[in-house]
């Protein structure tokens, strides 16, 4: 899993990451807001509105669910389950306590937590990615960056952005380290 606040780079590592590593199958996430510019349904997420996510949610369609930022965002069970049960390699890319629950569902699973170089740097990312979006909600997504950033000790790895490609390479690596039995965290 990789897992972060809000703004640190999570999409554009998995996005270079799964081109070093197309073996891998992302796990599209459940959201109920509306695309940003250039997001793409079922890519990037799997955009539903409120009343389908509940359902799903309340089927036991959801390995985690929670509200953030006042959207509800989750997990699909089903096409995550059969991917595991296949032996494929699954990556996710969730919210602290997103991540938080699916390690309790699969204690083995990597979590490798994302850093930004500096809280700077991260509203800068926020500010560019959504350039109408509320300035306030941005405001309080780098104000619970601080909280989530204390989460990282439960996390197998650290590895802040500070350089895309070399962000990527790493995750890459912890990966491989990974699959060869070796620790490849901190």
């Amino acid at each position: 899993m990789i897992a972060g606040p809000s703004g640190v780079g999570k999409g554009s590592i998995l996005r270079a990451l799964r081109a070093q590593e197309p073996g891998l199958w992302f796990s599209v996430s459940l959201n109920t807001r509306a695309p940003r510019a250039g997001e793409v349904d079922g890519v990037d997420y799997w955009f539903v509105d409120r009343t389908e996510f509940e359902r799903l949610r309340d089927s036991g369609g959801l390995l985690e669910w929670f509200e953030v930022y006042d959207d509800l965002k989750g997990t699909p069970r089903a096409p995550l389950e059969e991917h595991l049960a296949a032996g494929d390699d699954v990556v996710l890319e969730l919210d602290v306590q997103g991540a938080r629950a699916v390690r309790t569902a699969f204690p083995d699973a990597l979590l490798v937590f994302v850093k930004p170089p500096s809280r700077a740097v991260q509203r800068e990312r926020l500010f560019r990615r959504d350039p109408g979006a509320d300035v306030a909600a941005l405001e309080r997504r780098l104000d619970q960056a601080e909280a989530e950033e204390a989460a990282a000790v439960d996390f197998d790895a650290v590895v802040v952005n500070d350089d895309l490609s070399r962000a990527a390479a790493e995750v890459a690596a912890i990966l491989r380290a990974r699959r060869a039995g070796t620790d490849g965290s901190r």
